[in-house]
């Protein structure tokens, strides 16, 4: 039975709130004084302790965690760190415009995998829209990586974070159907937690000795970034699929692009201006074509 499109109204402004909440993420990183992959560890682990407290009280109402699906917001954990610490690593090697589009390049991964994984049967609107989000993102954060077109191994980084960050999507889907929101974000945020501990130990990155003004951004990206934007997209991923929600991500650099003008005093060109207005046209051509499959389910007009 189709759904209808009230019922998807709390997980679309959740969805919003994880886009705006998010797009703050690239603010915190350029104000910390600290290396990459110690913001993102930081970023995760205050949220987790945050959130320990909710997530105890709600384990112990539901009476504890499903341990048969437990290995779902563990894998999920572990794309999440490597993800950061791929995608920070590829800013010490290629230019910030060109390991933001690589990096986004998530949602062709995500779309590729739920159309060739999971068999999700995704129509002509979505594909168009998908090549029209990507092309304006592409726009927003990409021009040098048009006008030069050299693929080094910051770059090679960026693509490799693209493709943990769609997989974390795509395994959340599923993960989202076994745990709650609050449940699944600190499960996932406890394995990255590890995970990001242990490769900054790696790279032989401190973990102390960074100043007030950093630990405030540290404090910052945790609450806004992490907790407030994770649990409102794990809440969408929970009434939505990844297919949908993955595309619509690209709204974070649009509003990366926002924010930089007040906050960074980074000023838009007309370029990056249209490529946010052609970004926005795809995602809602994307959210379209998702309505139009629910209400279509049982006709023959989707196709591969």
């Amino acid at each position: 039975m189709p759904t209808s499109l009230s019922s998807k109204t709390l997980p679309y402004l959740a969805l919003i709130t994880g886009i705006l909440s998010l797009g703050m993420s690239a603010i915190f990183v350029r104000w910390a004084d600290a290396p990459g992959p110690i913001t993102a560890f930081y970023r995760v682990t205050i949220s987790l302790f945050l959130l320990t407290p909710f997530f105890l009280n709600r384990a112990n109402k539901n009476g504890g965690i499903k341990k048969s699906a437990l290995s779902i917001p563990i894998w999920g954990g572990i794309l999440t760190a490597l993800d950061f610490a791929f995608w920070n690593t590829s800013l010490s090697y290629t230019t910030a415009a060109n390991a933001t589009l690589l990096g986004n390049t998530a949602p062709l991964w995500v779309a590729l995998g739920a159309w060739f994984i999971f068999r999700e049967r995704l129509n002509k609107t979505f594909w168009v829209g998908l090549a029209i989000a990507l092309s304006g993102a592409t726009l927003i954060v990409g021009f040098d990586f048009l006008t030069e077109l050299e693929l080094g191994i910051g770059d090679l980084l960026a693509i490799i974070s693209g493709i943990f960050y769609g997989a974390y999507f795509l395994i959340s889907q599923r993960g989202r159907e076994h745990f709650d929101s609050l449940s699944y974000v600190w499960l996932v945020s406890f394995s990255a937690s590890i995970g990001l501990s242990i490769i900054n130990i790696g790279m032989g990155h401190s973990f102390v000795g960074y100043s007030r003004e950093t630990w405030l951004f540290f404090f910052a990206s945790a609450i806004i970034s992490q907790t407030i934007g994770y649990i409102a997209v794990s809440y969408a991923l929970g009434h939505l699929p990844a297919s949908v929600v993955s595309p619509s991500m690209i709204g974070q650099p649009v509003m990366t692009t926002l924010f930089a003008i007040p906050l960074l005093g980074e000023i838009p060109n007309t370029v990056q201006l249209l490529g946010g207005s052609i970004a926005l046209v795809g995602i809602y051509l994307i959210n379209r074509a998702y309505h139009n499959r629910e209400k279509n389910l049982s006709t023959k007009e989707l196709i591969d």
